[in-house]
Order: structure tokens, then C-alpha cells, then sequence
């Protein structure tokens, strides 16, 4: 694919010997322009994948011009031009969305390494964001209702497949997963595709009710029930009426807590305290714990016939180091819009960490990372991830007849020999190699091995 670059500077010399620079490089698909001002209407005709810009121009400065690229074509990456390294100009631009700066005079390897760094963030995001967005919308009859789940992974597509054919129903749900993997998000994703959108959806952790609380929170009593019931109090499955009421921390709760939500489900009304009516529990349940199940049952921790009654939409939400893939885009989702993207040592280290936080352990890193990097780049020391040693046994690399080897060939067996090490995980073999992610992607695609 060609690449359509944008250069303006109003040092016509200057502008002419970076377009020169370029052309010997192989692009072709380059518009310069020395009057910033003529910018806005270029850009109603072309579309621009990278734009070098001048900061300090007449009219029209670089940052200015920069916030009308980013308006206009969000995807454009921007690399800034200055002749003076003022740092707090340069976090002013890149806080504007500019990928990267330069600094003159430019030689031409400064010019193709950057081009090169913002082309490959563009294409990576581009590929990524393309392939989640077509994969949900083929996956699912109704992607919006679950837009806020960001992902690209295949397993997690299928999941999100399922669970939008069970929403229409009026079936329990039981979702599953570590903490952190998103459990809330999915159910709430699940009450927006059922027929039951319009209604409230009420979340309660079933931790924080006590056996004595529970029949007063859950179903609600009448004024006088006990001492102290001075009026009529909702309980949750009133507030839930006509909408989704979400059960989480299922799985800690204690036998008898778990008899009294079994008749709820078996036969769908209750009774507040104090009442002598029933009501009618118009109410979809969608139950969550990070507990299994199955073995609390044979531990006889959990109610057979409860879990019985929850298992058959069974949902499990995979661990986010299982679909590390999806860590660039969620990295892109989490980071504030004037945040600068990690460095690619940033990004080797957030993809080979193990995330037993899951999902939100990835947020709340980034969130404090942005805090530390101040503006500028996030690197791999805002990130405070746990520095762990390497216990990767990896074979010598030896000929087997004793003959030398081209480097070429050292170099592919050894990094098939890390790639084997490392169980397949392609981002630990980056970080243990110290490639990037990419890099060792198309390695491995030379090398036809998967």
C-alpha cells in the first residue's frame, strides 16, 4: 500500500530537502505546502496517513494546524518539526495527539526511523481496530449493545456470540471469571440486547448482604414488619421490576442465603417481610462469581440444585493474559485522548505481564502510568509493573555438523529455541529477545511458524 505523507513548513529550503529526503526513501505520495493556511482545504481532498509539521509558523502555528488535522482525520499521524527542543512545547503538541518530534537539522535516517515508527503504530491500530470492529459486527445481530467490550479475540467473540442469543430469553445467566475479567460489563451488555433494554438494571454485591438483612434488601417489607420499619421499603427485586437484576459474588454466598434465592428462581415470586401477599418476580437474573462452581458444589460449599438451576447459560469470560492481543486496544480505549501512546518498550512490558488483575489491573496501571509520564510518553517505568527473573532454560545453538552458519540461520534458531522456551507466548519471546512485538511477528511469519 502506498503512503500519502503531509509536509508543511514555511522554510521553503527546508521543505524542499525533506520532500528530496523522502523521494530518494521511495515515496512518492507526498503534498508539501509552505503556507500553513492552505492546509484546511487540502485536507476536504486528501486523506493523509502521516503529516510532518513545522511547530513555530506565521498565520497559522504547528499546534494549531495539528488540532485541525486531529479534528478533521484522527487517524492522520502527526509528527512535529521544531528548531528549538522546548520541552514544554513539545508535551503541549503531543498531548494534542502528535505522535513524535524532530528536531532540525534532520538527517535522513532521523526522518525514515520516525516515518517508519508512526507508519507501524498506524498500521498496527488500524489492523487491530479494523479486525475487532468487522469481527463483532459479523459476530452480533446487536454490536452496539455491547460496544463497551473491546476486543478482537476470537474466543471472546464466540462468547459475546452466545451471550447475545441467551439475552433474549428469560433464562438465568451464569457468568464466570477472575476478578477484573469483566463480569458487570458482560451483564450489563447482556440487559442492553434483551427485550428487557428499557428496564432498570440493578447490580448487588451478595457479599454485603447478611443472612438477618437479607429477606428485608432482598424482597423489601412493609411498614411495621419489625422495629424500626417505619415505612414501606423496595427491596432489590422491586427496584429491578421489568429489567435485569445482577447477582455478583454468587459463589461466596452461605447456604442458607442461597436456599432463600432458589425459591426465587424456582418459583418466581416473593414475599415482603411482613406481608402475607405475594408478588410476582418480573425480573431476569444474571448471576456472577470468580469462585468454580463445581468444585464448591463437591466441597458441598454451594447448592447442587442452585447451581443445577444457574448452569445451563453458562458464560466463562477468558483471563485477559489469554487474549493479550486485545491489550493494544485496550490500551488505546483506556488512555485519555491527550495522552501520548506507551514507547515500545512500554508496550513489550504491558504485553508479556501476566495480568492476574486482569482487565482492570490494566487500567488502574495505565491510569497511574499516565499520571507519572506528566505529558509525556508513557514508558516502561511509569508503568511499576513487578520486575520478574527470567527461569527460561533455552538450548545452545549448535550446528549439527560442525559446519559455520550463516547468521541468518543463528538468529532463526534461537529464536524459535526462545519462542519453544517461552511456551509460545509471543510477547514474553520479544521482551526476553528485546524485539519488538512486531519485529518478531514478521520473523516468525518468515520463518513459517505460528
Amino acid at each position: 500500500m502506498k503512503t500519502s505523507i503531509l509536509v508543511v513548513d514555511d522554510e521553503t529550503a527546508f521543505l524542499d530537502s525533506v520532500v528530496r529526503m523522502l523521494r530518494i526513501e521511495g515515496y512518492d505520495e507526498i503534498v508539501s505546502a509552505s503556507n500553513p493556511t492552505a492546509v484546511p482545504e487540502m485536507l476536504e481532498e486528501h486523506s493523509f496517513d502521516i503529516a510532518f509539521l513545522d511547530i513555530t509558523m506565521p498565520e497559522l502555528d504547528g499546534l494549531d494546524l495539528l488540532k485541525i488535522i486531529k479534528e478533521r482525520s484522527p487517524e492522520t499521524e502527526c509528527v512535529m518539526i521544531t528548531a528549538n527542543e522546548s520541552i514544554p512545547m513539545v508535551i503541549k503538541a503531543i498531548k494534542r495527539g502528535a505522535y513524535d518530534y524532530l528536531v532540525k537539522p534532520l538527517t535522513p535516517e532521523q526522518l525514515t526511523h520516525a516515518l517508519n515508527r508512526a507508519l507501524e503504530r498506524r498500521r498496527l491500530m488500524e489492523s487491530l481496530l479494523l479486525r475487532s470492529s468487522r469481527a463483532v459486527k459479523k459476530s452480533l445481530h446487536n454490536p452496539q449493545a455491547f460496544s463497551e467490550i473491546v476486543t478482537g479475540d476470537k474466543k471472546m467473540l464466540r462468547l459475546l456470540h452466545e451471550a447475545e442469543l441467551h439475552a433474549n430469553s428469560n433464562i438465568p445467566i451464569l457468568v464466570t471469571g477472575e476478578t477484573g475479567v469483566g463480569k458487570e460489563l458482560l451483564a450489563r451488555a447482556i440487559h442492553m440486547a434483551s427485550r428487557r433494554h428499557s428496564g432498570p438494571f440493578v447490580p448487588v454485591n451478595m457479599l454485603a448482604l447478611s443472612p438477618t438483612l437479607f429477606e428485608s434488601e432482598f424482597f423489601g417489607h412493609i411498614k411495621g414488619a419489625f422495629t424500626g420499619a417505619e415505612k414501606d421499603k423496595v427491596g432489590y427485586l422491586g427496584k429491578a421490576n421489568g429489567g435485569t437484576l445482577f447477582l455478583d459474588e454468587i459463589g461466596d454466598l452461605s447456604l442458607e442465603i442461597q436456599g432463600k434465592l432458589l425459591r426465587i428462581l424456582q418459583e418466581g415470586e416473593y414475599t415482603p417481610v411482613g406481608d402475607t401477599r405475594s408478588v410476582q418476580a418480573d425480573v431476569r437474573f444474571v448471576a456472577a462469581t470468580n469462585q468454580d462452581l463445581d468444585k464448591q458444589v463437591q466441597q458441598r460449599k454451594f447448592r447442587k440444585d442452585l447451581f443445577y438451576r444457574l448452569q445451563f447459560a453458562h458464560l466463562h469470560l477468558p483471563p485477559l493474559r489469554d487474549r493479550a492481543e486485545d491489550i493494544p486496544l485496550l490500551v488505546d480505549t483506556f488512555l485519555p485522548d491527550q495522552q501520548v501512546p506507551p514507547t515500545e518498550d512500554a508496550t513489550v512490558e504491558l504485553e508479556a505481564h501476566n495480568w492476574p488483575g486482569n482487565v482492570r489491573e490494566l487500567r488502574g496501571v495505565l491510569e497511574a502510568a499516565a499520571n507519572l509520564a506528566d505529558g509525556k510518553p508513557i514508558d516502561a517505568e511509569h508503568l511499576r509493573l513487578p520486575k520478574k527473573k527470567s527461569r527460561l532454560t533455552v538450548k545452545g545453538v549448535r550446528t549439527t555438523t560442525g559446519e559455520l552458519e550463516p547468521l541468518a540461520e543463528v538468529e532463526r534458531r534461537h529464536i524459535i529455541s526462545v519462542y519453544e522456551a517461552t511456551n509460545n507466548n509471543k510477547s514474553q519471546t520479544a521482551r526476553v529477545l528485546g524485539i519488538g512485538l512486531q519485529t518478531l511477528h514478521r520473523k516468525l511469519k518468515a520463518y513459517s511458524v505460528k
